[in-house]
């Protein structure tokens, strides 16, 4: 795999014209049916952006093409079992694996449209998922609809750390960039380390030990964040090196669905249904995590006082550690992950977070790319909200865990948020003006 893989990106080195196309295909290839087990494409696709990162293909040029390529290959996978259904169980690979489109079909079958959604950061699962949706009849219309949301979050996944990568790699960064680094990459590995390991095996104390270890790493970042000068200068100036005007009026609509307006009525309209709902263990878990994030950034700014980034013309008066946006986001869009994982195995616990996080690191890292906050105060945000989040989790588990949330509250609430992050979402592109608070 190693020799193959340099010799490509080799090549590729030779012949940039080609890196786009080599996304596409990668990206098409991992997420087709049968095709995708066989062929380690996750760690050529890295390896793939990476070189794009190095200046040879801006940001948005690599996601669109991740994201069609893989679109392409959900298409192509989706039409074979619609169209061979049950029969193609008779290919010779399915043949001596059955285990392959057996584990895909029992988990479309117990989770339905939620599969396709977390079964798309599940190695195994992501190519199978969409031809056994075809094999069952699934309608077009709703396929086409989850596998565009499906296909966009992953291109950020997947494509997005190692154009990173390239990118930091090529700058000129300061010399103690990646040392910082590297200490900020340690402490978000023990955090998931600790989240993953305590989760996977079952353990009760699991919400405590997480809420333990992000309180720690939070007190690490507030008392240590003048040590991290490189690190924030450093990401900082790699961000505003790649910003572009066709970027500026999508960031600037990501950052405003993390206003404090935006995420106040979302955590209202969650509230409200699930008190309607009389689901009100879950509406204390809800209330107390995002209400307890707020609470705590607002005494963390006035404490500390820090002052924002010089990138902007006219820089704002108000303080910037901890990012509100960063810790309201992660507030709740974590609160939404955990309430879908409810009754479900760890696994699939895990990724409804993954899925979760999506959204609100988007917003979060908004805030950086406008210059309006530094890396470690959306960090701080992000740890912030983590430890309100499962702080909020082990006292309302204290004697009994959380039960799932019925599938008739997710039926009422889902089409509620979307209209509301849209109307957001679509307010704020017809004003043209974001206000950018806390």
């Amino acid at each position: 795999m190693g020799s193959w893989l340099d010799s490509i990106t080799a090549w590729l080195t030779v012949n940039p014209a080609w890196l786009s196309a080599a996304i596409f295909l990668v990206a098409f290839v991992e997420c087709l049916a049968i095709v995708g087990i066989i062929v380690p494409g996750t760690v050529a696709l890295f390896a793939i952006a990476t070189l794009a990162g190095s200046g040879i293909l801006p940001l948005n040029e690599a996601l669109l093409l991740g994201f069609l390529g893989g679109l392409l290959g959900d298409a192509v996978s989706y039409i074979l079992g619609r169209r061979f259904h049950q029969n193609i169980r008779r290919l010779p690979l399915l043949r001596h694996h059955p285990e392959w489109i057996g584990s895909a079909q029992s988990y479309f079958q117990r989770y339905g449209i939620a599969s396709l959604l977390v079964g798309r950061f599940i190695g195994p699962l992501r190519p199978m998922l969409p031809m056994v949706a075809g094999m069952f009849d699934m309608p077009v219309v709703r396929f086409v609809a989850v596998s565009v949301i499906a296909a966009a979050g992953w291109s950020v996944v997947y494509i997005l750390p190692g154009w990173a990568a390239g990118a930091a790699m090529r700058l000129p960064l300061p010399e103690g960039f990646w040392p910082q680094a590297a200490v900020v990459g340690a402490g978000l590995a023990l955090l998931l380390g600790v989240a993953v390991q305590s989760s996977v095996r079952g353990k009760r104390y699991a919400p405590k030990l997480i809420a333990l270890t992000a309180f720690i790493l939070l007190v690490a970042v507030f008392l240590g964040w003048p040590y991290l000068a490189h690190f924030d200068q450093g990401l900082i100036a790699l961000i505003q090196e790649h910003r572009s005007d066709v970027a500026e009026n999508f960031v600037v609509l990501v950052t405003g669905l993390g206003d404090f307006r935006t995420q106040f009525c979302a955590a209202a309209l969650l509230l409200i249904v699930l008190a309607l709902t009389r689901q009100w263990r879950h509406a204390i878990f809800a209330g107390a995590t995002t209400l307890g994030a707020a609470i705590i950034n607002q005494s963390m700014k006035h404490t500390f006082e820090r002052a924002r980034p010089d990138v902007l013309a006219e820089p704002l008066t108000t303080f910037s550690m901890p990012s509100g946006h960063a810790s309201a986001s992660f507030a709740l869009f974590m609160t939404l992950a955990v309430l879908a994982g409810r009754g479900q195995p760890a696994r699939l616990r895990l990724t409804w977070l993954l899925l979760g996080g999506i959204p609100a690191a988007s917003i979060a890292m908004s805030r950086v790319y406008l210059g309006v906050h530094w890396p470690t105060d959306v960090l701080a945000g992000m740890l912030l909200a983590f430890f309100a989040c499962a702080t909020s989790l082990a006292c309302v588990q204290n004697k009994q865990s959380l039960p799932a949330l019925p599938i008739r509250v997710w039926w009422l609430l889902l089409p509620l948020m979307t209209a509301l992050f849209g109307g957001f979402a679509v307010h704020s592109f017809a004003q043209g003006l974001i206000q950018y608070q806390y």
